[in-house]
């Protein structure tokens, strides 16, 4: 940290302090003036287009005391829920004050992924879809129990809900759907003398939250993703609820940080700095709900915000394959920020909208329809435009190469059925100096045939507990690229911390015809005693579908040797000869290793150490097949790796 941050830091422990005595709080918050701003839509969409029993479904199970939390489908939680009990452990976390406690303690507040998962309150939103669509009892006095229980068992500023401002924030923007899909000031909530109290009551948290973001906003090395979340928050809620002296302050605050960290945080090739596909998602959403929500409320963002915007939604539009999956890199927590949508197609609702908004034929083409998601955020009118968007006449994929946030894109036959899309990595670890969702895949490669995953990024599958796990999952060994002598290319140093970075540059990428090559390196080695650089070269070649892959290690002295190739769960891998097979569906690859007497091996699932494992959602793993090649290497070497890929015939596994 420098000067500047560890005052920061220093004043932010003085303000916690003084709060814990009782000072600077917001325990009598001023009387509301005035009304709440304009929906963010002119008319919320019909059922037409939505399904509209899945709806009332998913509301009932929340009536229900049923949740889906993760790796728990099917959690009885009760309704309403004791709010500050851990889902999975059971833990039930103190009332303390709510800066002051240490919530990365298990023993204290369990898995608090899990605990503040539910209290983000996407089931409001569930529910006050459903009153919207069926107008039924039920769903409006649940969404008040809902939020009387929360108020109450959470009291100002205690226990591990009133410790972060991103829970915060992610609450507010809730809050906010939620109170404009139940009517606004007009809400049959707020009908008679205990309806109005039930508003000041929720008007009073209102405040308390926007006054406690404001308060304690996360900068310098923690200004990712937690901040831009913080002002998206601060916005939205001071827009739909301008109703204190304060409003002005903090929409301003917000809307100028939010200006101001669309274009820090996302590169001018339209990446997300901090190296995470998932999270790269949620910024983009957080930056979508604040324009949409500032243009309703005349709150226009500048046509800088709105291109970084479009641009993130280039990225991607061109890294998604052609059955619509986008690669698991970095950080994933499977957050949403929002209850809008049924499903979890995040990426393809991103670019439904934005072909919209932004009048782009290739989103269009790549998002296919307009998901409900898109409906609930832009109404039925221009969600039906959807098909008529034309006339962009751009190819696809819309960009090859991202040269700021280090992936380029090699292939041949985009988006069709014989398509091959290799995307390869050449960027930092993570954003700023924790580069807390970054992973050490530096030069890895990702592999899909015709829609098919065949070579993945295995994910993520755990944060704050289960140490080991963390550190496999973020580690080298679990991405498709080498390690040395059994080290990571860059140093964990917590579980949201890097202490050394390996820095990685592209040196080469062009095409011609026939044939395109990709060349980058790292120095991530070179703190080793005998210094190691690695350098990977791509070579593609179209007219025979194959790929050749080049590991330089340069050094002095010798050095053992590990190239990982991590495949879809769902593929049959086998060994013929030291050749591995991969099939999957009708595609068969087969991957030459660097020289006949090394040894290869398919690992699937193996706990002691950690390998072969994918986690498609967040606390679950399934064992899926990796290839690894192992050998030791005396002085500069340059490992020769051929992967050819044809049509399958079945190759059942050894």
């Amino acid at each position: 940290m420098g000067a500047p941050e560890i005052a920061y830091r220093l004043r932010n422990s003085a303000r916690s302090l003084l709060e814990r005595l009782g000072f600077l709080l917001a325990n009598s918050p001023p009387e509301p003036s005035g009304r709440a701003g304009h929906p963010w839509v002119e008319t919320f969409p019909s059922d037409f287009g939505l399904h509209k029993q899945e709806y009332v479904s998913r509301a009932d199970k929340v009536l229900n005391g049923s949740y889906e939390i993760f790796a728990l489908p099917t959690a009885k939680l009760g309704f309403p829920p004791r709010w500050n009990k851990d889902p999975k452990t059971g833990t039930e976390a103190p009332l303390d004050h709510g800066k002051s406690l240490n919530y990365r303690d298990e023993t204290k507040v369990g898995d608090i992924k899990y605990l503040w998962e539910i209290n983000r309150h996407l089931e409001l939103v569930w529910l006050a879809q459903a009153w919207l669509l069926t107008k039924e009892p039920r769903f409006l006095d649940g969404s008040r129990t809902l939020l009387d229980s929360w108020i109450t068992q959470n009291p100002y500023p205690l226990g591990v809900n009133w410790a972060s401002s991103l829970e915060h924030a992610v609450r507010l923007l809730n809050w906010s759907f939620a109170w404009h899909l139940l009517g606004g000031d007009e809400s049959e909530l707020f009908s008679g003398e205990e309806g109005r109290s039930f508003q000041k009551r929720w008007q009073d948290s209102i405040y308390q939250h926007c006054h406690f973001i404001f308060g304690h906003l996360s900068k310098y090395s923690s200004a990712n993703n937690h901040l831009l979340g913080e002002y998206a928050g601060l916005f939205v809620a001071s827009t739909t609820w301008p109703l204190w002296e304060k409003s002005p302050l903090w929409q301003k605050t917000a809307m100028s940080g939010l200006e101001k960290q669309a274009l820090h945080q996302n590169a001018e090739d339209g990446g997300n700095k901090e190296q995470a596909t998932w999270y790269h998602h949620e910024v983009a959403d957080m930056l979508l709900i604040c324009g949409i929500v500032g243009r309703a409320n005349n709150q226009e963002f500048s046509k800088e915000y709105w291109r970084r915007l479009e641009l993130m939604l280039e990225f991607i539009a061109s890294i998604m394959d052609i059955s619509g999956r986008v690669p698991m890199i970095g950080d994933s927590d499977d957050a949403t920020m929002s209850g809008l949508s049924l499903t979890r197609d995040v990426y393809r609702s991103l670019l439904s909208s934005g072909a919209i908004i932004f009048k782009r034929e290739d989103f269009r083409l790549k998002s296919s329809a307009a998901d409900d998601k898109t409906r609930w955020l832009l109404g039925d009118s221009k969600a039906n435009q959807l098909s008529q968007v034309i006339g962009s006449n751009r190819p696809l994929p819309i960009r090859r190469h991202f040269p700021v946030s280090g992936y380029y894109i090699l292939g041949d036959e985009f988006e069709s059925e014989n398509e091959i899309r290799m995307i390869t990595d050449a960027g930092p670890l993570g954003f700023l100096s924790i580069a807390a969702h970054g992973h050490a895949d530096a030069l890895s490669a990702i592999l899909s045939v015709g829609g098919q995953e065949i070579l993945i990024d295995p994910g993520t599958y755990s944060y704050h507990t289960q140490k080991l796990w963390r550190d496999y999952f973020r580690g080298t060994s679990a991405h498709n690229t080498i390690r040395v002598d059994g080290l990571d290319q860059s140093i964990p140093r917590g579980n949201f911390l890097w202490s050394k970075h390996a820095e990685t540059e592209c040196l080469e990428f062009r095409e011609s015809e026939t044939e395109q090559v990709w060349t980058a390196q790292h120095n991530g080695y070179t703190r080793l005693p005998d210094p190691v650089t690695h350098r990977r070269t791509i070579k593609f070649d179209k007219t025979n579908s194959s790929f050749i892959i080049i590991d330089s290690l340069f050094c002095k002295k010798s050095h053992d040797v590990e190239i990982y190739w991590h495949c879809n769960e769902e593929c049959t891998v086998a060994l013929e000869n030291s050749v591995a097979m991969i099939t999957a569906s009708n595609v068969l690859v087969k991957i030459f290793g660097p020289s006949s007497d090394w040894q290869v091996e398919i690992v699937k699932g193996s706990s002691a150490p950690p390998l072969g494992w994918v986690s498609r959602e967040f606390d679950s793993k399934k064992p899926s097949p990796t290839i690894v090649c192992k050998g030791t290497i005396n002085g500069t070497s340059h490992l020769e790796t051929t992967i050819e890929i044809s049509k399958s015939e079945r190759v059942e596994p050894l």
